[in-house]
C-alpha cells in the first residue's frame, strides 16, 4: 500500500513519514520545499503535479497548509489558495485515482474565539460538537477544507477522516507574556493538562485513522493529551486550577518545586479525546501525568520521535524577540 504525505518536509509531514518508512510502507512525501523526506518537490496548488503524484496512491495523509503563524506574513489569498483549494485539488485528483481514504489533518483552532468563556463562566469542555468561531482567515480555511473532506465522502467513493490536532509544535509560545513569565518547558508541561499533545501520539492516531478510512464513513476527531480533568473540575479551574492540579495530580507538586516551575492560574478550556480513543482505538502514550513520571527520572519531556524531527521553525527569517510575526 502507497501512503501519499503532503507536507512532508514540514514537522508532523516528516513525522509520519519517518514513522511509515520505519515500518517499511511504500511512502510518497511531497513539499513546496526540498527535504531529507520528501520525494517530490512541488505545491499542491498545482493540479497536473498533483495528478502526477496521485497515480498508484492508496491512501493520502494531508498535513501541508498555512498555520496561524504565517498570517502576517501571507495573505487571506494565500490561505485560501494553499488550504482550500489546494485540498480539493487532491481531494478531485484522489478521486481520479480512484484512491479510497483521504485523512485531513486539521486544528482545533476551528472553534476560535469559543474557547474562552465569558468571565465568571466555567472552563470551556471541549468535545467534537463544540460551536466553531474561528478568529482569523487560517480558522476558517481549516474548516472550509474538513466540509470538502465532508463533501467527498457524501458524493464520491473516497472516503475522508478529519483530527483535529491541538498544540505539538515545538517552537517557542507566540505570546510575549507567557515567554516572559514560564520556562518554555514549564508552558509545554502545563498545556499538556489541557492543550497540548506530543507528536508522537498525532502520528500513531494518523496512522490508525488511514486504516481505518477506506471501511469508515466521514468523522472529526480530536487529538490532543488526555486530560486528568472531568466535567465536575471546569468550574474551579477558571480560577484555581493549581489547586485542580493538586488534586488530580499531586505527584506533580514534587517535580515542579525541583525546577522552580509554576503552574497556571487558570484554564479555560480542555479538549477532550473520548471519541478518538473510543472508535480509533487511540491509546495516547504522552499525558501530564506521563511527563511527569518522565521528569522524576530526569528523562526529557519530549519522545523521542519529538526529539528526532526536532524544531522546523515556519519562516525563513527571526522577528527580533519573537519567534513569529503575530503580536
Amino acid at each position: 500500500m502507497t501512503v501519499l504525505v503532503t507536507g512532508s518536509s514540514g514537522h508532523l509531514g516528516e513525522a509520519l513519514v519517518r514513522t511509515l518508512r520505519a515500518r517499511r510502507r511504500e511512502t510518497v512525501g511531497i513539499d513546496v520545499r526540498a527535504g531529507a523526506f520528501t520525494d517530490r518537490v512541488g505545491t499542491i496548488t498545482d493540479r497536473a503535479f498533483v495528478r502526477r503524484c496521485m497515480q498508484g496512491v492508496d491512501i493520502v495523509l494531508h498535513t501541508a497548509a498555512l498555520h496561524k503563524p504565517h498570517l502576517v506574513t501571507h495573505s487571506r489569498q494565500d490561505f485560501v489558495d494553499i488550504n482550500v483549494s489546494g485540498t480539493l485539488n487532491l481531494l478531485e485528483e484522489a478521486v481520479a485515482a480512484g484512491v479510497p481514504a483521504f485523512v485531513y489533518t486539521s486544528t482545533t483552532s476551528v472553534f476560535g474565539d469559543a474557547l474562552v468563556p465569558a468571565p465568571g463562566e466555567p472552563a470551556a469542555w471541549v468535545t467534537e460538537e463544540f460551536p466553531q468561531l474561528p478568529k482569523n482567515i487560517y480558522g476558517i480555511t481549516k474548516i472550509a477544507a474538513e466540509d470538502l473532506c465532508r463533501l467527498f465522502t457524501r458524493n464520491h467513493s473516497l472516503r475522508a477522516i478529519v483530527l483535529r490536532t491541538s498544540r505539538f509544535f515545538p517552537e517557542a509560545d507566540d505570546d510575549r507574556a507567557i515567554r516572559g513569565a514560564y520556562a518554555d518547558a514549564n508552558t509545554k508541561a502545563n498545556e499538556f493538562l489541557y492543550r497540548r499533545v506530543d507528536i508522537e501520539d498525532v502520528v500513531s492516531a494518523h496512522l490508525l485513522a488511514a486504516d481505518q478510512a477506506a471501511s469508515a464513513g466521514f468523522a472529526k476527531y480530536i487529538i490532543s493529551a488526555t486530560t486528568p480533568f472531568s466535567r465536575d473540575d471546569l468550574v474551579e479551574l477558571r480560577d484555581h486550577a493549581p489547586r485542580v492540579v493538586r488534586r488530580c495530580v499531586p505527584e506533580h507538586q514534587a517535580e515542579y518545586a525541583r525546577r522552580d516551575w509554576t503552574m497556571i492560574p487558570s484554564i479555560d478550556r480542555v479538549y477532550v479525546n473520548d471519541k478518538a480513543r473510543a472508535e480509533l482505538g487511540w491509546e495516547p502514550r504522552h499525558d501530564f501525568r506521563a511527563l511527569i513520571a518522565r521528569l522524576a527520572a530526569n528523562d526529557d519531556l519530549r519522545s523521542p520521535l519529538a526529539r528526532e524531527v526536532g524544531s522546523k521553525g515556519y519562516h525563513g527569517r527571526a522577528f527580533g524577540d519573537r519567534p513569529y510575526p503575530v503580536e
